[in-house]
């Protein structure tokens, strides 16, 4: 169950919120169509998490509107990805925005104060993956979750991966992100004891067919707890660590 939703009806139950007021909450309707988007504004109340913008593809305009609307209905946080480095000096003359060139993300309001269940680590095989992980940590932060960086720990010196044995194990989820052939996914499963996530980055020589190469290693990881996102997808792994890192005992499902 969503917490929103069990924080109302908590309210309800102690007395501190009408029931008119909750009737209220819970008939805002699930999405505002402003022509060229219909704004999901129950994306919170269903996943946990609110509606992300994904920039490319959509004119300065037109994120510019889908912003002002979720704002309008109450959205603190709005992540926008895969947004270019000219339409997030448009859109920022609107919304004042942090913007991170390298991962082309760009954050409206604060980011939240982490509320996850433990820590989020986002490790890298090389420095040319650290695009595609920031993306995947720049995600998890804007969803509520601390995040620790391991950057350029990949298998070709496994003596980097080492040195952050304590990071890993105690970690809560764990994001592997590699091009080339992939390996470090394999490598980080077999040491935690937490979900892995991996994700192939389209970095490499020409066999590795941007990113197919990392791709199928990692499908075919013989190390337990592994899951693999498409190539390049930072955004979906850090959002399934999210996900993964706000699971508790109000989401366990009653029979």
């Amino acid at each position: 169950m969503n917490d929103d939703i069990r924080k109302l009806l908590e309210g309800v139950s102690n007395g501190s919120v009408s029931i008119e007021d909750a009737l209220l909450a819970l008939k805002k309707k699930p999405f505002e169509d402003i022509g060229y988007a219909k704004v999901d504004m129950h994306r919170k109340v269903r996943q946990g998490a609110a509606e992300v913008i994904y920039g490319a593809g959509k004119t300065p305009e037109q994120i510019i509107g889908i912003v002002g609307t979720m704002l309008k209905n109450g959205q603190n946080t709005i992540l926008i990805t895969r947004l270019s480095e000219e339409a997030a000096a448009l859109v920022e003359k609107t919304h004042p925005m942090r913007y991170d060139k390298e991962s082309r993300c760009g954050i409206i309001g604060q980011i939240p104060k982490p509320d996850g269940i433990g820590k989020i680590v986002v490790a890298t095989g090389g420095t040319s993956d650290i695009p595609v992980a920031e993306e995947a940590a720049l995600t998890a932060a804007a969803l509520g979750n601390e995040v620790v960086r391991l950057y350029d720990v990949g298998v070709a010196g496994l003596h980097r991966t080492l040195a952050h044995l304590e990071d890993i194990m105690s970690a809560s989820v764990i994001i592997a992100i590699a091009g080339m052939e992939g390996a470090l996914a394999s490598v980080i499963g077999g040491l935690a004891d937490c979900p892995v996530i991996a994700v192939p980055t389209s970095v490499g020589y020409g066999a590795s067919f941007g990113g197919l190469s990392a791709l199928l290693s990692m499908l075919n990881s013989c190390a337990s707890g592994v899951s693999v996102v498409n190539i390049d997808n930072g955004f979906g792994a850090g959002y399934l660590a999210s996900r993964i890192n706000h699971m508790n005992i109000t989401h366990t499902p009653q029979h």
